[in-house]
């Protein structure tokens, strides 16, 4: 948590987060543009900066700044366990949007419990962001359970029976040489797969592929699409979710298309912010 000067309009910080054509939260959409919608944004080309944190009051804000590498070095530090005063320059102040995206653990010392703003005055046009139904089951869900999987790989890696996957080679009656999509028992997974390939023909708006550090030469790749999202590593497996499969993962082999796929993919992603 940041430390924040008091004042009547002072944001106790509690987290933070960017939104770059090269890495957002899955909540928000399938690709940089869409997540700029959600949050009312036109892209810009160097991305946002999200400030999380409650006013005095106790109000849930997001405020969207436009200086990325502040943020972006905040949220670094916090992940190594040190501590950083987060505190964008007003003149950085892109807008201030009630409510946040994501449910929040912690909340602000020595102010009310968190709670969104009266809809009045100036909000009544602004975008009031809330975290999606926990309870439910859609894009927004998809896409952080895929998120969640990039960031915990090594346990889910290790949870996977590879003695399911289904043969990558060609199906019956296909053309070895010639290019083909990865099979799969799945239909949904099939179709995922084969959009995935689509990308590399015409490629997709940015950030429809995302790609980070994995370890050595590896990268962790994170794709959406039209009712589907795919995690995976550019030296491994990969696992897809669907809109149709609520709260299914569905892991897909390595076999002997899916490293082209991947590589592929990898070099559409732009650069990591």
């Amino acid at each position: 948590m940041a430390d924040v000067e008091d004042g009547e309009d002072s944001l106790y910080v509690l987290t933070a987060m960017v939104v770059t054509p090269g890495r957002f939260p899955g909540v928000f959409g399938d690709d940089y543009p869409a997540a700029c919608a959600a949050l009312g944004l036109l892209p810009a080309a160097d991305g946002y900066g999200l400030v999380l944190g409650q006013d005095g009051a106790g109000a849930r804000w997001t405020v969207v700044v436009d200086d990325v590498p502040l943020v972006a070095v905040a949220i670094a530090a916090w992940d190594c366990g040190m501590e950083y005063d987060l505190s964008p320059r007003e003149e950085t102040v892109v807008a201030a949007l009630p409510g946040w995206p994501v449910e929040l653990a912690v909340q602000a010392p020595g102010v009310p419990a968190p709670h969104d703003p009266e809809p009045e005055g100036d909000l009544a046009g602004l975008p009031r962001l809330a975290p999606p139904d926990a309870g439910g089951w859609g894009g927004p869900q998809r896409r952080l359970g895929a998120d969640e999987i990039a960031l915990r790989w090594a346990q889910w890696r290790e949870e996977t029976d590879t003695s399911e996957f289904t043969s990558s080679g060609p199906q019956e009656g296909q053309d070895e040489a010639a290019p083909a999509e990865i099979t799969h028992a799945h239909p949904g997974v099939r179709r995922a797969l084969g959009e995935a390939h689509g990308y590399l023909e015409s490629p997709p708006p940015p950030g429809r592929v995302r790609s980070a550090f994995a370890s050595g030469e590896a990268r962790t790749l994170r794709v959406d699409g039209p009712g589907w999202s795919l995690v995976a590593r550019t030296d491994d497996i990969a696992f897809v979710l669907l809109d149709e499969e609520p709260a299914q993962v569905l892991p897909v082999g390595r076999g002997d298309r899916l490293p082209a796929l991947l590589e592929g993919l990898a070099a559409l992603a732009p650069p990591e912010s």
